[in-house]
Formats: C-alpha cells, sequence, structure tokens
C-alpha cells in the first residue's frame, strides 16, 4: 500500500462552520496560508452553503479570489445542491466535493431532500462538472451512523458507492460525520466496499465525538485506506447533526501517522502553532491533545 499518506485539512471549512465566534476573510486566509507552509496540499477552503443556515460562510466567494494559487495546492469548495455548484464552477477552485447523506431524515434536514431524491441531484452535478472538466468528488454522509435513525447498514453505503463510481466521480469519501464509529466498523466498511471502489480513491473523514476518532484513523490506515481529513486543533462539527463534536486533529493523526513509519509531507511543529495561534480568533481552546501534550521525543518527528 505505500508509507505514504495524504492529509486533506478541512479546518477551513469544517473546522470553523459551526463555531460560534464569527471567523472573517483576514482570519481564514491567515490559517489557510498557514497550513500551506506546514506543508498541507489539499485544503477544504469553502461551504458554498445558504449564509443564513451557516453563517461562517456568508463570504467566501470573496475569499476565494485571495487565495495563494498553486500546482502543488488543491483547494477544495464543498457543494449540497444545483446552486451550490453553480456558484462553485464559477471559482478557480482545484476540487468540487458534493454531499449525499446515506439516510432520509438526516439528509433532509442537512439538504432538504431524501437520500434517493439527492442522489438524483448528484448525478446531475457529476454531469455539470465532468462537462465542465472539473474534479468532482462525493462524500457519502452518516456512513457509520446516523443521529436520527441509529444504525447505517454497510449495504446501503456500498450501494452508494456502486453508483458513484458508475458516475465515474473523481472521489469518494466516508464519513462519520457524527463520531459513532469504532476500528472495527471501519475494517468492515472496508471490506464491504472493497471491490466496488474499484480504482476511485477512497477517503476517510472522522469526527472524535465519542473519543474514537483517532483509533478509527489507524484502522483506516490498516485497512488500506491513504486519503485522511483531519482539521487543524481537531476544531469542527455539524451544524445539523445534534451533539456532533469535532474532527480528528491534524497534528493528533500527524503524531499518530510518523510514529507509525508513515510519511505526509506535513511539518506536524508547525500546525501545533497553528493550532494554538487558532485558539486567538476562537476565543476558545483546540480540543486536539497533541498542542497541549506536545511531541515524543520533543524534537519535531520527520516529515
Amino acid at each position: 500500500m505505500g508509507d505514504k499518506v495524504e492529509i486533506v485539512d478541512v479546518g477551513p471549512r469544517d473546522g470553523l462552520q459551526s463555531q460560534a465566534e464569527l471567523i472573517d476573510n483576514d482570519v481564514k486566509l491567515q490559517l489557510i496560508n498557514r497550513l500551506v507552509e506546514a506543508g498541507v496540499k489539499r485544503i477544504e477552503v469553502a461551504s458554498f452553503v445558504n449564509p443564513a443556515r451557516v453563517p461562517q460562510m456568508a463570504d467566501i466567494d470573496k475569499l476565494i479570489p485571495r487565495l495563494k494559487t498553486s500546482n502543488d495546492i488543491s483547494y477544495i469548495g464543498l457543494v449540497l445542491n444545483e446552486k451550490g455548484l453553480e456558484r462553485a464552477l464559477r471559482t478557480e477552485l482545484d476540487e468540487i466535493n458534493a454531499v449525499i447523506v446515506a439516510t432520509d431524515t438526516f439528509c433532509l434536514k442537512n439538504q432538504g431532500k431524501t437520500s434517493d431524491r439527492m442522489l438524483e441531484s448528484v448525478k446531475n452535478m457529476a454531469r455539470l462538472a465532468q462537462d465542465a472538466n472539473r474534479f468532482f468528488g462525493v462524500t457519502i454522509g452518516a456512513s457509520f451512523g446516523c443521529p436520527f435513525e441509529g444504525e447505517v447498514s454497510p449495504s446501503k453505503v456500498l450501494e452508494l458507492v456502486n453508483t458513484l463510481v458508475d458516475m465515474g466521480v473523481s472521489e469518494i469519501a466516508l464519513a462519520d460525520t457524527i463520531g459513532a464509529a469504532v476500528p472495527s466498523d471501519i475494517r468492515r466498511i472496508v471490506d464491504t466496499i472493497g471491490k466496488a471502489i474499484q480504482e476511485t480513491p477512497l477517503r476517510m473523514h472522522f469526527h472524535n465525538t465519542r473519543n474514537t476518532g483517532i483509533a478509527n484513523v489507524a484502522a483506516a490506515i490498516e485497512a488500506g485506506v491513504r486519503i485522511i481529513d483531519a482539521s487543524c486543533g481537531g476544531v469542527g462539527g455539524c451544524p445539523f447533526a445534534p451533539r456532533a463534536t469535532g474532527n480528528v486533529g491534524t497534528e493528533d493523526v500527524l503524531y499518530m501517522l510518523h510514529r507509525m513509519g508513515y510519511s505526509t509531507g506535513i511539518d506536524v511543529q508547525k500546525i501545533i502553532e497553528t493550532s494554538r495561534w487558532l485558539e486567538g480568533p476562537l476565543k476558545s481552546e483546540t480540543p486536539a491533545m497533541i498542542s497541549k501534550a506536545g511531541l515524543f521525543p520533543p524534537e519535531p518527528l520527520s516529515a
């Protein structure tokens, strides 16, 4: 499988979207630039959603033109519907990522449609993005559990994966949106979709709501997954999922992976410094553990 793991830092979007303290574009830009300087190559920077529902993303169209461009960096924008896709296609973002939630109740609260109806929207969005020669990935939200309907069957996720592969999407991500999963769930889902995923890159997105996020990252890596979402400082949460808390912390994931012998190309010490800096704008501590405990050995581990 190789010893290289790609980290997608979702902090500027998923990390900030549900924060109580409104963050202006100058701070968002500083956060993004700090991540780039630390060596992060893929960063989720925007969500094209109704600003009344997600105020943190209200002025995102003004931020995107200010991003530093580079052939080595991919900036990602999230879309929930065709209107959001239209906005994203008008930007120079490198990647567009859509979402479909595995359960009807959560999908209705998140996007105003049942899962089946949302799948039809995703098919339409995929065609539009592909016609425009744009990278178009899809995240399956609540892949491991729903706050409203409970357990989610791996067979439901497999059904969605099969459809997305047939659509020719650029990447598929499985999200533990409410932090319900444990390592055995990760191994089971990877086994379930193993043949169906074919050559489509698989990405995993974990929240630490029940303190299992970092263990789930390890399980995903051991199962062969090589693209992991994380958020600097471990900040985040879903505005439409009750009691959902932050993503796995980028620095926590890096510490574990580097100790396990994997390479990421990211300077964990710079991520720690960014996490501590972020506490100022947020006016609160970031939940990631490594920024509090420090590295071991004390010197920065090689990236």
